[in-house]
């Protein structure tokens, strides 16, 4: 993995893995749980990456070698809405309930891959679902768009820019992966996807809510 493959990796751990596990410890120990939490969290935006070293030492120590790419896709289609709560926006008009929508629907269809990549036929069909969802989002990034004040709306047109920028390269992944086979590669991009969705999230959160 070169550095430039590790970003969406490291950045997705602790929403993608590490909070859902807290989630079920809210069960037994909701102090606990709210106390991890809030440790890893704060950790994590000291130490960019913290997190990931953490699962990935563990991993090494017990000896289990795991695709973290490829299990950080599969992690995401199985999220709860409550354990996406952190990402999720609050204001009640259309335009950010819709997005709300179509960036979990993308999420959700770029989970599949990892099971749906050795199988060409449907996994033509999955590339056509992508594409459809990355429009649906753009459209839904434009209505937002509307109701984000000055420098908001300027913060938005650059992760919006960041993400089709990705996407692109999202494309072009694919384009090499049915000339050299690299489901690797694959797992990676789509995983930007996921970060760059993400990232617009966090920008409509803090410049319009």
């Amino acid at each position: 993995m070169t550095m430039g493959d590790e970003l969406p990796v490291t950045s997705l751990v602790l929403p993608v893995l590490i909070r859902p596990v807290l989630s079920q410890l809210e069960k037994y120990d909701l102090g606990a749980s709210q106390t991890l939490r809030a440790a890893l969290t704060k950790a994590e935006a000291a130490v960019p990456g913290l997190n990931y070293d953490l699962v990935a030492g563990i991993m090494r120590r017990a000896d289990i070698p795991v695709n973290m790419n490829e299990s950080l896709l599969r992690l995401q289609g199985t999220l709860t809405e409550a354990e996406c709560a952190d990402l999720r926006l609050n204001r009640s008009e259309e335009a950010f309930q819709e997005l709300n929508k179509k960036s979990s629907a993308l999420k959700k269809i770029l989970s599949r891959i990892p099971d749906e990549i050795t199988d060409r036929k449907t996994f033509l069909e999955t590339i056509k679902e992508i594409a459809s969802a990355i429009k649906k989002l753009l459209d839904a990034v434009n209505e937002v768009s509307t109701y984000t004040p000055g420098t908001g709306k300027q913060a938005l047109e650059q992760r919006k820019r960041e993400f089709v920028k990705y996407s692109k390269r999202f494309s072009n992944t694919l384009k090499e992966y049915f000339k050299e086979g690299q489901a690797n590669a694959v797992f990676v991009s789509a995983l930007y996807l996921i970060y760059q969705t993400n990232q617009i999230l966090f920008t409509v959160k803090n410049k319009s809510e």
